[in-house]
């Protein structure tokens, strides 16, 4: 069995990921976003889907980029 990085529980369902946020053992999808997932730079939650990215810093939404001066991002066109 392999031990989660995130909380430590010993898994016969553990699974690894390596990407470019880095990498790890989980025992599920939750331990792993809360380990790789970018954070919004606004709100501070986690982004879980594309989310949108402008100079390096991550966004989970339009919304929360126009907040913080980007122009420019629509979240549908």
């Amino acid at each position: 069995m392999a031990r989660c990085d995130v909380c430590g529980n010993d898994y016969d369902k553990a699974f690894s990921i390596q990407g470019p946020r880095g990498s790890g053992t989980f025992d599920s999808f939750e331990c792993a976003i809360h380990a790789l997932a970018p954070v919004c730079a606004h709100c501070r939650c986690r982004i879980i889907g594309h989310g949108a990215e402008h100079d390096g810093v991550f966004y989970c939404c339009a919304h929360c980029a126009r907040h913080a001066g980007v122009d420019g991002l629509d979240d549908r066109i």
